[in-house]
């Protein structure tokens, strides 16, 4: 399953229109790149131009908007404190929130969420002496990361299962060859947003202890996850030997991210992360947007996620009451605040459609590329943000209505 890109990500070579054919005088037809940007520029526009939508990440806002984020940041640091000089004041202060809110003994901040796993688990591959790392086959650095594991880092990636799933304790405990760090994504995005049971997360971290490997949680969103598990973040963290969570995913900051894990292990790592350029000189922008998603959004995380199963049913009720053959909504009661929506129709014309309610009524139900599943299948994801915890089911219904009459074939 490919990756389903955002507003402003690159549209999946689906969600292209057609090209003039260039005949008769006509302009020549456009590249599939050419279509590719245009539509995406059109999904942009249209994302900026409604008034209602159900998710307004700020990656997508201006300059202006952006700078906002830091709009009270003397609450959040004392900003007549000298900026930091290659990894120290606001970034040390940093590290120590996202230390005590993981239950770990320190952390590294990060440029990049990348940089972050590749040195982690180069780390751990010193210590247990072998570069192997088992993951899933939809992990975010098999799927997008140009194989930088293997060839930036000497690591040996081996896929424990393939299946749109988290991995089962068995598949851990019975893989066929050894390795030194279990990696596992959580939640796994190229699957739905998927997470395994409490119980299910619990097992399968036992099944890899067994096996004498390290546990290493690729958390870039498991901001999102305390609903689902029932448990507080320092909790679900503690069942890892090193976590790495995301800034900007969930929490709206500028980028960044931090590596979690005993502090042996973190001074090693902050070694590491000057070897691999990420001691940049001042990031005190980036720390402070961080900083302020911590105070602001992830109190509010929650909420996200409980009206995202609102919003799901709702999709699914208005589809079926809409007449369309099929839908699905994976998973069918969202793990997260993300998930999955797959309709029985082409890819290109579900992003025309997508955009064109928008255009037409202002209200931007489907806000992502949508990707080819099949012949005649298309999925896209769905985020609920603060925007949609003004939809109320009957909302998300009537969106759907609207949709679907503009589908061709359905008189709309």
């Amino acid at each position: 399953m490919a990756r389903t890109a955002g507003p402003g990500g690159e549209a999946s070579a689906g969600q292209g229109g057609e090209a003039s054919a260039g005949q008769g005088g006509e302009r020549p037809a456009r590249s599939p790149e050419e279509e590719r940007r245009r539509q995406r520029e059109r999904r942009i526009a249209a994302y900026r131009g409604a008034e209602r939508v159900l998710a307004r990440p700020g990656f997508l806002g201006t300059l202006r908007e952006r700078l906002a984020l830091l709009d009270g940041a003397q609450d959040l640091y004392d900003l007549d404190e000298s900026s930091d000089i290659y990894g120290n004041g606001v970034v040390e202060a940093l590290e120590e929130k996202v230390a005590g809110l993981l239950g770990k003994e320190a952390a590294a901040f990060f440029p990049t969420g990348t940089m972050a796993q590749q040195v982690a688990l180069r780390c751990w591959a010193g210590r247990t002496g072998d570069p192997t790392v088992a993951l899933h086959a939809l992990a975010h650095p098999e799927v997008h990361e140009r194989n930088a594991f293997s060839q930036v880092s000497g690591l040996r990636p081996v896929r424990v299962t393939s299946e749109p799933r988290q991995p089962t304790a068995d598949e851990v405990r019975d893989f066929e060859e050894p390795f030194g760090t279990l990696m596992l994504e959580l939640p796994l995005r190229d699957a739905g947003f998927v997470l395994p049971s409490w119980e299910e997360l619990c097992e399968v971290v036992e099944a890899a202890r067994e096996r004498d490997a390290v546990v290493h949680f690729d958390g870039a969103r498991l901001w999102e996850t305390t609903v689902h598990f029932g448990r507080p973040l320092d909790e679900i963290a503690g069942l890892a030997d090193s976590v790495y969570v995301s800034f900007y995913k969930s929490l709206d900051g500028f980028g960044g991210a931090a590596l979690v894990g005993p502090k042996t292990l973190v001074d090693e790592a902050k070694a590491w992360r000057h070897r691999y350029g990420g001691m940049a000189f001042q990031q005190f922008p980036t720390v402070l947007s961080a900083l302020a998603g911590l105070e602001r959004e992830l109190p509010r995380l929650p909420d996200y996620v409980r009206h995202a199963r609102v919003v799901a049913a709702a999709l699914r009720e208005g589809f079926a009451a809409a007449g369309v053959p099929w839908t699905r909504v994976h998973p069918g009661e969202p793990h997260t605040h993300d998930f999955q929506v797959w309709l029985p129709y082409d890819a290109g014309v579900l992003g025309k459609t997508a955009i064109r309610q928008a255009e037409e009524t202002g209200t931007l139900l489907f806000a992502h590329a949508w990707d080819r599943g099949g012949p005649d299948l298309a999925f896209t994801e769905v985020y609920v943000r603060a925007a949609g915890l003004e939809w109320t089911a009957d909302d998300v219904k009537a969106a759907v209505t609207e949709f679907v009459a503009r589908l061709p074939g359905a008189g709309g």
